[in-house]
């Protein structure tokens, strides 16, 4: 399973849930792959926000291993998943699809915790709130999990 975890700029809500997810992954003992992207070119090249990097930290992940890139079109064909963190970065990526296959590709991070609610997980790049975004992406990562574990 490879996932690619994506939000706006690829610093705030992306990065910690490419983070956490490898944390679970390492926990459950799954070889799945996990990146993350944005739909903005904005930092490319940048390490996260020095708040999720913190934040992270606090939780006993380290993410500063990751640097923001731009999702791109080849995404659909490289993963086998890719989580929106809310309906505009959805709505962004869906527009790239060339095909019903890449359509079905294309999720909502807290679909998975919550079905077909269609909640964001908010960015919390001007208002802060970081800990409440790790914990929703946790909630949901651990959903994906157990989701695609009994697949």
């Amino acid at each position: 399973m490879k996932i690619l975890m994506v939000c706006l700029g690829n610093i705030c809500r992306s990065p910690l849930a490419e983070g956490i997810m490898k944390d679970k992954l390492k926990k459950y003992n799954l070889s799945w792959e996990v990146d993350s992207a944005g739909t903005s070119g904005w930092h490319q090249g940048e390490l996260p926000d020095s708040r999720s990097i913190q934040i992270a930290s606090q939780n006993g992940i380290d993410i500063t291993d990751q640097r923001s890139r731009l999702f791109v079109e080849e995404d659909f064909d490289r993963f086998d998943l890719i989580v929106a963190m809310d309906s505009s970065n959805y709505s962004n990526i869906l527009s790239m699809a060339k095909n019903s296959l890449q359509n079905e590709k294309l999720e909502l991070l807290m679909n998975f915790a919550y079905p077909d609610q269609n909640m964001a997980i908010p960015d919390p790049y001007y208002d802060g709130g970081f800990q409440k975004v790790f914990e929703m992406i946790s909630e949901a990562a651990e959903a994906i999990i157990q989701k695609h574990m009994k697949e």
